[in-house]
């Protein structure tokens, strides 16, 4: 699938606007290294926060590759908010695929942050991921920022 193509997929799927706040943001916080690494809690990482069992130290990728990997990647993460059932926002949106990409799905969907979505409180929706600082059981600082600036997007 082209990079075009992938675009034009997540747009239908969760709108031009939310992709625009979207891409930014986890590019900004996930940041781009087109060789393999080990993130804080010891995973595999490459380009722009794309993990998987394909990757394996010492491999290098393009920055072409390093942008298709985050499109491929944010539109299987468009699918994380599926279990919030009611309508949001641009910012809404962006923000809670950004932290499924951070936390994955399954931690998203679990999360009393979706509860409350769910229940229809949006606001105590956005502070809940103020609650998530932690990786490998300490706190980060750029997780404390990552998280406010979701917050801060997803109450706009």
């Amino acid at each position: 699938m082209t990079d075009a193509t992938i675009k034009q997929r997540l747009i239908a799927k969760i709108g031009a606007g939310s992709l625009a706040l979207l891409v930014p943001l986890v590019m900004f916080f996930e940041g781009t290294v087109t060789k393999t690494y080990k993130d804080p809690i010891g995973v595999i990482t490459a380009c722009v926060g794309h993990t998987g069992p394909e990757l394996k130290i010492g491999q290098t990728f393009t920055p072409e590759q390093c942008q298709e990997m985050l499109y491929a990647d944010l539109l299987k993460h468009s699918s994380d908010i599926d279990c919030i059932k009611r309508p949001l926002t641009d910012g809404q949106k962006a923000a809670f695929i950004s932290f499924g990409f951070n936390v994955g799905k399954e931690k998203l969907c679990k999360s009393t942050l979706a509860k409350r979505a769910n229940a229809g409180d949006m606001v105590g929706a956005c502070n809940e991921l103020m609650r998530w600082t932690l990786a490998g059981g300490k706190e980060l600082p750029g997780l404390v920022k990552r998280r406010e600036a979701e917050r801060k997007l997803c109450l706009t």
